[in-house]
């Protein structure tokens, strides 16, 4: 018999079948007649309830059917007699697959603390938080490459490893084949990475923006969906060492284009969510973040403000707030200055634009001032910054100028230089971090718990 998945048994299409259902038990109550089991397999957040009549059992099977035990389950599919749910199985057979000690197994039913389930992450998976966590991950994973490939862009995988810094900060895990205790020298006494794997030194990559912008050239508009990897010693609830990042880019677009694509983009994602992840979101909004779903809608009904971060400033300055960070022209706008844009000031999504130089990246179009970059930043509520992004300096001598006053290396991007010879065109694109995303729909507060198996200083566990 083939096995039927919760999530269509639930549907109750199947009412009056026998059928076959396979998962892991939740729970099992019941009284010296009757034994009630809720049984789960991951396809939907709602489990279905086996009513198991005790006088057709083998005593020692129904022992074994212990809470996270994996079992298989043959009945007919019958109007449910207690509330909760539509419907529900009679059992007649019960099949073990794999018992799970009841002494041992870690997630009995009773609430666990998101910092336990952490140092369980191989377990976690099995709890209604990170079900549906993983479930609207994949959700939001798909409406991704949907988005895209509805809008005509082409899928770009860049590299993992890299032989440049994108972002110009250094902060970057290095690989190599080289033995670490006697490494060969050359005749500087240097370490000789000609002798190593790639001939050169190399490091895990920050960002595929770089390769993006090269097949954008050609192909016009192009997105990359990978992982990247920062290190960082940082230990807050919003950083990892290893994370995922979305980063389009376009020929011919110019910042107000890409601020278009950015607004478009996040409004379909949120609505895909609100739209596909019901039960999930429900669950979520009931358990952790009340205010959770009323989010989520007031990004999808509100146009974005856009404006200048010279008028933030400004806006910020005259608040009469006391904000923890001093907030003046030149600096770097905190995430308590961002929030308090959308949530208090402006109370929508909000877009700002046209930054200093000074703190933007060595590749970001100058603006006619001499002062400020075509940058953009958009600011969402409980978030602060969820992507950042330019129009991109097609311009060959401004570009090489600006590498040369950030000591950006020029012989090793000289590839990147290229583009700016042969063809150049105004373009522009974005980074949007996948966790930070998953952080402002699922309402969790911590980036540990929207990614399955967080990389954090001191942690690679799993």
């Amino acid at each position: 018999m083939e096995r039927i998945k919760v999530v269509d048994v639930l549907k109750g299409s199947d009412l009056g079948k026998e059928i076959l259902v396979k998962g892991w038990v939740r729970t099992k109550r019941g009284n010296k007649n009757v034994a009630f089991i809720a049984l789960n397999d991951g396809s939907s957040f709602h489990s279905v309830q086996l009513v198991a009549d005790l006088a057709g059992f083998d005593e020692e099977v129904l022992k074994k059917v212990t809470t996270g035990a994996c079992i298989a389950a043959y009945g007919k599919v019958v109007e449910s007699q207690g509330a909760g749910q539509s419907v529900e199985i009679q059992a007649s057979k019960i099949e073990i697959l794999g018992e799970a000690d009841a002494e041992t197994y870690p997630l009995q039913k009773k609430g666990h603390s998101l910092e336990f389930l952490r140092e369980i992450a191989h377990l976690r998976f099995r709890t209604n938080t990170f079900g549906s966590v993983f479930r609207i991950r994949h959700a939001m994973a798909f409406a991704i490459h949907k988005f895209f490939n509805d809008r005509g862009f082409f899928y770009i995988h860049s590299p993992i490893i890299t032989g440049s810094d994108a972002e110009g900060a250094g902060a970057m895990f290095k690989v190599s084949t080289l033995d670490p205790s006697k490494p060969p020298r050359n005749e500087a006494g240097e370490v000789d990475f000609q002798q190593d794997f790639f001939a050169k030194q190399t490091n895990l990559t920050v960002s595929g923006q770089l390769e993006a912008e090269l097949a954008a050239m050609a192909l016009g508009q192009v997105y990359t969906f990978g992982p990247t990897f920062r290190a960082e010693n940082s230990n807050t609830s919003r950083h990892l060492a290893e994370f995922w990042m979305i980063e389009p880019e376009v020929a011919f677009n110019e910042i107000k284009e890409n601020m278009d694509l950015a607004e478009d983009m996040l409004q379909y994602l949120v609505q895909y969510a609100l739209d596909n992840c019901a039960d999930d979101l429900g669950f979520l909004n009931e358990q952790y973040d009340k205010e959770l779903i009323d989010r989520l809608k007031f990004v999808v009904s509100n146009k974005f403000e856009r404006l200048n971060y010279g008028e933030a400033v400004e806006i910020l300055k005259a608040s009469g707030v006391k904000f923890e960070f001093l907030v003046d022209w030149g600096t770097d706008l905190s995430s308590e200055h961002e929030r308090w844009l959308v949530e208090k000031h402006f109370k929508k999504p909000v877009i700002l634009t046209n930054y200093p130089k000074e703190i933007k990246s060595f590749y970001m179009k100058q603006n006619d001032d001499g002062k400020t970059v075509r940058a953009m930043d958009v600011l969402f509520p409980g978030i602060g910054e969820i992507i950042g992004g330019s129009q991109r300096e097609e311009n060959y001598d401004k570009l090489l100028n600006r590498m040369n006053e950030m000591h950006i290396p020029v012989h090793e991007l000289s590839w990147y230089l290229d583009t700016r010879k042969f063809g150049t065109c105004p373009h522009a694109g974005f980074g949007l971090g996948f966790e930070r995303l998953i952080l402002f729909v699922t309402g969790m507060a911590n980036i540990r718990d929207v990614i399955p198996f967080p990389r954090t200083p001191q942690n690679a566990e799993f």
